[in-house]
């Protein structure tokens, strides 16, 4: 198993020391083995800092986090962890970004005047700017949400809309999540855990996310064909 110190556990894992320190101060981390009176960390501290790294990226709170990590057996073995996490990060959202208002322009394709991101704010892509700068909560949706805020329609209409997909996608996504969760990976720990499980397993989690996000968007394609087909008076 390797070996760090806690400089060397920060550097690897993207953290400053005092954050270690005090995730393992709020008992996020397990305490250090003792060489000597130096404080040692392994693979398996690494592995559950990175857990918590993308847990918080998620939106999770300390607490909450800290109740999942309490599912975790404490002698798990640093593959098990790790795995905890790659199941996590092919859904993890994407993250927030703050830009002056020349590059939140380049970003949209278009130059966004106050009414512009108005609307955006509106509709939950970026929050009210503050100065100079504007926070882009979804940098992702950032162009195909400055052309829908740039049609000459209602407001009103544009947060019917955003709050429809948000409700149905939010369902879609958690029933998804239950149904991989019961089917994929609870049989995978009743099996035991396997090496050879664990690789198939990770692998599947990577691709899974682009196939269905593909899969998604041709069913939506369907199904507003078909409702226009019906809305159409014969």
């Amino acid at each position: 198993m390797a070996e760090f110190t806690v400089d060397e556990l920060a550097a690897r894992a993207g953290v400053t020391v005092r954050t270690v320190r005090f995730y393992a101060g709020r008992g996020l981390l397990p305490p250090p083995r003792l060489r000597g009176r130096t404080g040692v960390y392994g693979d398996d501290h690494l592995a559950r800092l990175e857990l918590v790294r993308e847990l918080q990226s998620l939106g999770l709170t300390l607490g909450a986090i800290d109740q999942h990590l309490a599912r975790i057996p404490p002698d798990a073995p640093p593959e098990d962890v790790a795995l905890q996490r790659a199941l996590l990060s092919p859904w993890a959202p994407e993250r927030a970004e703050v830009m002056d208002r020349h590059e939140l322009d380049r970003r949209a394709g278009r130059h966004l005047d106050d009414d512009a991101i108005r609307r955006l704010a509106a509709l939950g892509i970026v929050e009210a700017p503050e100065g100079d700068t504007v926070r882009v909560l979804s940098p992702a949706l950032l162009g195909v949400s400055a052309e829908l805020a740039d049609l000459p329609i209602p407001l009103e209409t544009l947060l019917a809309s955003h709050e429809a997909v948000e409700r149905h996608t939010t369902a879609l996504a958690e029933e998804l999540q239950r149904a991989f969760q019961e089917t994929v990976v609870r049989p995978y720990r009743e099996r035991g855990r396997t090496p050879q499980e664990r690789d198939r397993l990770l692998e599947l989690a990577g691709k899974l996310k682009p196939l269905m996000i593909q899969s998604l968007v041709t069913s939506f394609q369907r199904a507003v064909d078909e409702a226009i087909r019906r809305s159409v008076p014969r």
